[in-house]
């Protein structure tokens, strides 16, 4: 079973990986740079459509990020 820990885990990971600024990310997302942190500590989970935006921006798989991989 998947747990919002290891999808909240996973896309800390592709953010930091990314080597993209949270400020870039979220301006591209037309969301705050705080957001983007919550995401990485794992506070918040992006709504569906920023998730699958965020996963664009990233160049990140949506399948490993909800862990089907």
């Amino acid at each position: 079973m998947v747990t919002l820990e290891q999808i909240q885990s996973r896309i800390a990971e592709a953010i930091q990986q990314s080597g993209m600024t949270q400020t870039a990310i979220a301006k591209q997302l037309n969301i705050k740079p705080t957001q983007i942190c919550s995401y990485i500590k794992g506070r918040k989970l992006p709504a569906l459509d920023t998730l699958a935006n965020l996963c664009k921006i990233l160049d990140a798989d949506a399948n490993y990020i909800l862990c089907q991989e």
